[in-house]
């Protein structure tokens, strides 16, 4: 499932004895648990509403949420699309689990994913308010008997159903300091709990709540038009725990390069076929650093040196951090990404390739292994 559509193809694939319709509501070890994000996992929680509530299926959606899953040891197939997505293209009921950094947060996640779900509303499971949220429906038999087996209490919300055509973007539940994301990449930091965007020609022009950050600004132009309808958009990081080192994987095969898109990452590196990364960007750079150190999967970095500490950084034995010095790390990637190979190669003769053409225009770093 390398492709969106080929996600949204198998989310439909039509299971015998799903329904999502009909008079009696199914039965909460009929349905799908969507999970969201990392920190249902490294707290445990995922584990244990798995085991409380026994559902059919999990679906895993977020990068670092993968990276995390896979951790835990839960079972579960992984969405490279959002949970709103997902839960709109399952054949099968389904109802949302999450953890937010705080109870507020969690709660204006699910309200957004329910503004997106539209149609009979949404089971929303928020742990770090202890509440089984439903959204724009009636608390039913499936609501309490989540709440039976979980202890958590059970509300009614409203969830505001918003056009999809919106030029305006609220990012709530921001934290002052913390980084802004539109598209896996930062564009500043949060000044309060609201940022405010909006796009004009298919460019993201902040208006509210934000610092700047004109590097990133600069970044998401180049990447192309975004909609901030239908854009990524977060605040905060991206993890908080360190990941588990992995044993590394086998020093020759293929090398993929990526240029500030590490939320694509996993498309990108396959069942076990890829030996490196070269990643370009801080921020990108870390977060490959950090699913590479999981899948044991070294990366030479290119980046300025101005990383917004989205994730604990730990990178895989190998790893190498080129800093631009007198050329920016856009301009350098740039330069050396012909240097990389269609083909297998051995990850040490490519970073010794990439480094006598950076030469003197970057200083080497090894970064943090583990």
């Amino acid at each position: 499932m390398n492709t969106r559509g080929d996600i949204l193809v198998h989310l439909r694939h039509d299971r015998k004895g799903a329904s999502g319709t009909g008079d009696s509501p199914a039965g909460v070890s009929q349905m799908v648990m969507v999970l969201h994000g990392p920190e249902i996992f490294d707290s445990g929680n995922a584990v244990w509403l798995a085991r409380a509530l026994s559902p059919k299926r999990v679906l895993v959606a977020g990068v670092m949420a993968r990276a995390a899953a896979e951790e835990s040891g839960i079972p579960g197939e992984f969405v490279g699309v959002p949970p709103s997505v997902a839960i709109r293209a399952l054949s099968e009921p389904s109802f949302l689990a999450n953890q937010g950094k705080t109870p507020d947060s969690g709660r204006i996640f699910g309200e957004m994913v329910a503004t997106r779900v539209g149609g009979e509303g949404l089971i929303h499971v928020e742990c770090a308010s202890g509440e089984v949220i439903c959204w724009n429906r009636k608390a039913d038999a499936t609501a309490v008997d989540i709440s039976e087996r979980t202890g958590y209490i059970v509300v009614e919300r409203d969830a505001p159903v918003r056009s999809i055509d919106e030029r305006l973007r609220i990012i709530r539940g921001c934290v002052s300091g913390e980084a802004v994301f539109v598209n896996g990449i930062v564009i500043g930091t949060a000044t309060g709990p609201e940022v405010v965007i909006c796009s004009e020609g298919g460019q993201v022009i902040p208006l509210s709540g934000i610092r700047i950050k004109q590097h990133g600004l600069e970044k998401l132009r180049r990447a192309g038009p975004v909609d901030v309808a239908r854009a990524w958009c977060k605040s905060g990081g991206l993890r908080s725990r360190y990941p588990a080192a992995a044993q590394r994987r086998a020093c020759t095969g293929r090398v993929i390069f990526l240029d500030h898109c590490g939320h694509h990452l996993y498309r990108k590196i396959g069942e076990g076929d890829v030996c490196g990364m070269v990643t370009v960007g801080d921020d990108t750079t870390a977060v490959c650093g950090h699913i590479g150190a999981h899948l044991g999967v070294p990366v030479l970095g290119i980046v300025d040196g101005d990383s917004d500490n989205i994730v604990p950084e730990r990178y895989a034995e190998g790893s190498l951090l080129a800093v631009a010095r007198g050329i920016t790390d856009d301009d350098l990637g740039k330069e050396i990404s012909h240097l990389i190979p269609a083909g297998d190669v051995a990850w040490d003769e490519c970073v010794s390739r990439i480094l006598v053409a950076i030469g003197n225009r970057a200083e080497i770093r090894k970064p943090a292994v583990g």
